[in-house]
């Protein structure tokens, strides 16, 4: 009142005419006088503006009761009594109270009888509306539910099916965990096995508990609604089961949360959440979907042994402590997108069912994938993943961990391609770090691929666009778009309408926003990308010796078997000059075993088998067999027909490397006497051509066997420096392979 009684003063001697001229008075006092009220005057507005402020921004500062009133049993008794019906549900509304069940216990012994009484008596339990208030002292929802034997039938109906299956589990560890008593001779507790339900919702939206929040070995009914709301003290949840949806949106958990072996049954919230003294879910359940995203963690976190049914996301947390995941089991996909790691993250022994999502990850000082088992379509998925080399350990199951990270391009993921590599090779782990390193020359050649035969997006044609998996209809928003803007890179076809994401990771990978280079350029691209292309299908980038060794069991026979062929088949007229049968069957034989042993070999190795053979195919068989077709058109008729074309050092038989030797004798005359024509009339002479073709390939061999160099056709002899380059090409990559998979070894360094 007194505050509207000085306004209207003010306003009145604001509004206040002038006073009338003084006659007894002088003329300077009049002046004097009326000086004075004009000054009071305009004081008297500057206060009242401020006195309209204060009424306006701080009405409660006079009027208003307390934010929070506290609850009394006469409130407590007429909110039971009489609870409101909203949205069709009865509700007993505590809202913006404050409730103390710290200071006086005959109050908390009513608080908890009133209440659990009218939240079970009903057929359908009310909810119990606790939004906005303060909760002083311990918070006990056992208290608040309904008490009720383990065994029996009397929760079948309030129970869901996951819920009654469950239950049954539950029956079934007491009685295990009872006879595992009698038989230890352990004195068990004579209790009565019974659960708790609260069967009604709870809504706590930015409820304040000072005290410790306890659900432990509750059945949750309802609806459990805690958006915002902030914990002081410690979260007790062990044990409890969730059976519908609860939502802990933004919630301060400034305690600990302990909920060890909790089971929620529906989607669980806990994103934008605060958790300040670290959390334990050990052995918890997530039946749904469970969502940590944009969440706060510190202190030990334990996730471990979890069995999350549904997507676990995780994505844009902060973990300021070890995040703990051991023998946890992810049915569906784990989002950690955007995650920041302060501390070491242990995943091992995990159960990975579904991709893992890393991207734009940064990890802190170490990430633990060991013993991780990955389903068939689990991996994970690390574009953009970042970590230090010097400072952060990647540690895995050998030979397994570096086949679990994919990255769907190579722009933008270089360094982070590079960064693993050197991490597997720091820790030793070579054959992980080699496949990181053929992953990557993999990507560089879709790269290269993309621009030499991707579709230009300021010019491609609409059958281009088409062709590269835009639709019709986005290929026409494309063309319109363009003519407009012009796109500077392939993520700025997102801004055109009617194109969304999934058509942007469809059409990536064909298409390009500007080709660069002349036809100079584009052709030494080209090359290099059939060089590259070679080296993966052939060898994995130096990385898998299985495959390039089978690639050289498939060549050597092949060549030995043209050779044999050429040398032993001469003519049909005029005089028959013809192998004999079982020579050839001898040959077939060992050729034919080395041949299969071979393909096994690289059908298990290649990603690709068809590939492989097919570039092997092309490199091992037209050529040559061109050349004998050319040999048998044309006819030998020279001297020393009956002669074999191959000689041999007959000075000495040992075992030796032959880099350097080259596949025709010299043409000096002392080393004609030591180089003697093979002898042809020998059962074991088709070994000659297997160890001929050996030498050539391999550079290494029994016997230093060569070709003479008198009396010769020009096409044999062009056929056999053809294998002789090929195998020389083909041992540089052995060499290179092996010095790549081999820890310290650098073979190339030596010859």
């Amino acid at each position: 009142m007194f505050p509207g009684f000085a306004f209207v003063c003010l306003i009145y001697l604001g509004f206040a005419p002038d006073p009338p001229g003084l006659g007894a008075l002088s003329r300077r006092w009049t002046w004097t006088v009326q000086r004075s009220l004009r000054s009071l005057r305009w004081l008297s507005w500057v206060v009242a503006m401020l006195v309209m402020a204060n009424l306006v921004l701080v009405p409660t500062a006079w009027a208003a009761p307390p934010a929070h009133p506290a609850l009394t049993l006469e409130v407590l008794r007429q909110r039971v009594a009489t609870p409101l019906q909203r949205e069709g549900r009865t509700v007993i509304d505590l809202r913006s109270f404050t409730i103390d069940l710290k200071t006086d216990p005959a109050f908390t012994t009513s608080f908890y009888r009133l209440l659990s009484h009218a939240l079970q008596r009903p057929a359908t339990p009310p909810m119990l509306d606790l939004s906005y208030a303060t909760v002083q002292g311990e918070f006990d929802l056992q208290k608040l539910g309904q008490r009720e034997p383990l065994y029996g039938d009397t929760l079948a109906p309030l129970l869901s099916p996951e819920g009654l299956s469950q239950l049954k589990r539950d029956r079934q560890r007491l009685s295990q965990l009872s006879r595992l008593s009698q038989s230890l001779l352990i004195q068990a507790d004579r209790t009565t096995q019974d659960i708790y339900l609260f069967r009604g919702p709870l809504l706590a939206i930015q409820t304040r508990f000072e005290g410790r929040f306890t659900a432990g070995e509750t059945y949750l009914l309802g609806r459990v609604l805690a958006q915002g709301a902030v914990f002081d003290q410690e979260v007790y949840l062990a044990g409890a089961r969730f059976n519908q949806e609860v939502n802990w949106v933004g919630a301060e958990f400034r305690g600990r949360v302990q909920a060890k072996n909790a089971i929620f049954f529906a989607p669980a919230r806990f994103d934008q959440g605060t958790f300040r003294q670290g959390a334990n879910f050990q052995g918890a359940e997530f039946k749904d979907n469970a969502n940590f995203s944009g969440s706060q963690l510190a202190g030990d976190l334990n996730f471990s042994r979890v069995q999350w049914q549904g997507t676990a996301d995780f994505a844009r947390t902060l973990w300021q402590g070890t995040a703990f995941f051991l023998r946890d089991r992810f049915d569906r996909a784990l989002f950690l997108t955007e995650a920041r790691f302060e501390a070491p993250l242990i995943l091992r022994q995990a159960r990975f069912g579904a991709p893992v999502n890393l991207r734009n990850a940064l990890l802190g000082p170490e990430a633990d994938f060991g013993d991780t088992i990955f389903q068939p379509d689990a991996y994970l998925n690390v574009p953009g993943m970042e970590f230090s080399v010097e400072q952060t350990r990647l540690l895995g199951t050998p030979g397994r961990i570096g086949r679990a990270f994919s990255v769907p391009q190579l722009a933008g993921n270089e360094t982070l391609l590079r960064n693993l590599e050197r991490n597997f090779r720091q820790i030793e782990q070579i054959s992980d770090a080699n496949h990181i390193a053929y992953a990557t020359e993999r990507l560089r050649l879709k790269d290269w691929q993309r621009q030499l035969i991707g579709a230009d997006l300021n010019h491609a044609s609409l059958g281009a666009l088409v062709k590269a998996g835009f639709k019709e209809s986005q290929a026409e928003a494309l063309i319109a778009y363009r003519q407009d803007k012009t796109i500077v890179a392939v993520d700025d076809i997102l801004n055109v309408k009617g194109i969304d994401l999934a058509a942007y990771v469809k059409v990536r990978d064909h298409v390009l926003a500007r080709r660069q280079g002349n036809w100079g350029g584009r052709l030494t691209l080209a090359l290099r990308w059939m060089l590259l292309a070679v080296l993966i299908v052939l060898s994995h980038y130096g990385t898998s010796f299985g495959l390039i060794f089978g690639v050289g069991l498939v060549a050597i026979p092949t060549f030995a078997g043209m050779f044999w062929f050429v040398d032993r088949y001469r003519r049909r007229t005029p005089t028959p000059i013809l192998p004999p049968v079982g020579e050839g069957l001898w040959l077939g034989g060992g050729g034919g075993l080395l041949l299969i042993l071979g393909l096994n070999n690289l059908i298990r190795a290649a990603d690709y088998p068809h590939l492989t053979l097919l570039c092997l195919g092309l490199l091992i068989l037209p050529v040559p067999l061109l050349l004998i077709g050319l040999l048998l058109k044309k006819g030998r008729f020279h001297d020393q027909i009956h002669d074999s074309y191959l000689v041999e050092d007959g000075s000495m038989r040992q075992l030796r490397l032959l880099i350097a030797r080259l596949p025709v004798i010299p043409k000096f005359p002392f080393f004609r006497d030591r180089y003697t024509p093979i002898l042809l009339d020998r059962r074991w002479n088709w070994l000659n051509y297997l160890d001929f073709s050996l030498n050539n390939w391999l550079k290494f061999g029994f016997n230093d066997l060569r070709l003479r160099d008198e009396n010769v056709p020009g096409l044999v002899t062009v056929l056999v420096w053809y294998q002789w380059g090929l195998g020389l090409l083909y041992t540089a990559l052995l060499l290179w392979t092996l010095s790549r998979t081999i820890p310290g070894l650098n073979l190339l360094l030596y010859f």
